[in-house]
């Protein structure tokens, strides 16, 4: 079981760089009026919320107790991103203040991961 815990970490730790940093890479384009969200910015974003699951499974199938707030909390952050995905996709161009919450709310479930034990 800890080698597909591992796997998990491995796959959410490469969603949060697809979100990260695809949309760090549309920061430039704002300027020109071609900024979008890319594929790799919604996948990362499904990426996350399906890895996420399964590792808060995993927690359950080896008879622990996840902290549900601190679940609950991440997965409201990460339904919020994908909201704001979902609509800026309808965009183009994307305003720099989509892209700016998108990071902002990544980097955030990450503290969020990192900081609350």
């Amino acid at each position: 079981m800890e080698i597909v815990k591992g796997i998990l970490i491995v796959l959410h730790l490469v969603g949060f760089g697809a979100v990260f940093g695809s949309t760090l890479a549309q920061l430039s384009a704002v300027k020109e009026a071609r900024a979008r969200i890319t594929p790799g910015i919604m996948h990362g974003a499904w990426l996350l919320l399906a890895t996420g699951l399964l590792l808060v499974g995993t927690i359950y199938m080896g008879g622990g107790q996840p902290n549900n707030a601190k679940i609950g909390v991440k997965l409201v952050v990460l339904l919020v991103l994908i909201a704001i995905v979902l609509v800026g996709r309808k965009k183009q161009p994307v305003p720099a203040g989509f892209l700016g919450a998108i990071a902002g709310l990544s980097v955030v479930n990450v503290a969020l991961a990192v900081l609350w034990h």
